[in-house]
């Protein structure tokens, strides 16, 4: 269905269903909340109302909360003024409070213009809506099915039968001979027990403490004579020479 046929039969639907509930008077059970001449088109307000319609008021304002739409906040505030109106007014209980009726009937409209070029002048409708939220008590909400944890049982159940039967399964399978590790294998796993099970050596150095000899009396008179006889034969050579 194309866009322009959608909103004429919402506006439609709307036209009826504001035609049924005019001048219906409230009743002891339910309260109402208008509110008028708010600054939103009625076919962008219409977009929003239709998806509250039949909710409980709590989900209702819930919903009409995380809704990107500036019609939203305006529905809101009627919704809440309805139940306030219920509370207050009627002694009815919140949380059983149902939107049994929401319409959006439009109001006056704005003339502006805006000027084009050559002298002409477009015409602007600013429209306006009129919102109005019905609530009735009634049956509590029905509470959500708890979830049935059946993890824990399962598991219990399938241990049960694990238990069960693993002595049958013993008994029935025949008993299982560990082969002999292979010599050489066997030889160095003993080699390696013996290296690890055989203490440790630690080997010690220890240092000597060095003395100096000191040099005797007969090793510098040695020293002396070597030294004499060597001037002694240079004395000799330089006289021959000459």
């Amino acid at each position: 269905m194309p866009p322009e046929e959608n909103g004429l039969a919402r506006e439609a639907t709307h036209r009826e269903h504001r035609r049924r509930e005019l001048g219906r008077q409230v009743r002891d059970d339910e309260a109402r909340a208008v509110a008028k001449f708010v600054r939103v088109p009625p076919r962008k307000a219409r977009l929003v109302i239709d998806e509250v319609r039949g909710l409980y008021a709590t989900d209702a304002i819930v919903f009409l909360r995380f809704i990107p739409n500036r019609a939203a906040q305006y529905i809101q505030r009627v919704v809440a003024s309805a139940i306030a109106n219920a509370a207050r007014n009627h002694d009815l209980q919140p949380e059983r409070l149902k939107v049994v009726e929401a319409r959006v009937d439009e109001g006056p409209r704005q003339k502006r213009v805006q000027p084009r070029a050559q002298g002409r002048a477009y015409r602007i409708l600013k429209r306006t809506s009129h919102i109005t939220i019905v609530v009735r008590q009634v049956e509590p909400k029905p509470a959500k099915p708890r979830k049935v944890e059946t993890g824990g049982r399962a598991a219990a159940a399938r241990q049960a039968k694990g238990t069960t039967a693993a002595p049958a399964a013993h008994a029935a399978s025949p008993a299982r001979t560990r082969k002999a590790p292979a010599p050489a294998v066997k030889a160095e796993a003993a080699a390696e027990a013996a290296v690890m099970e055989a203490p440790a050596v630690v080997e010690t150095v220890v240092e000597q403490p060095v003395t100096a000899t000191p040099i005797g009396a007969e090793a510098h008179e040695q020293a002396n004579e070597s030294v004499v006889q060597e001037d002694h034969g240079e004395s000799d050579a330089t006289e021959a020479d000459a």
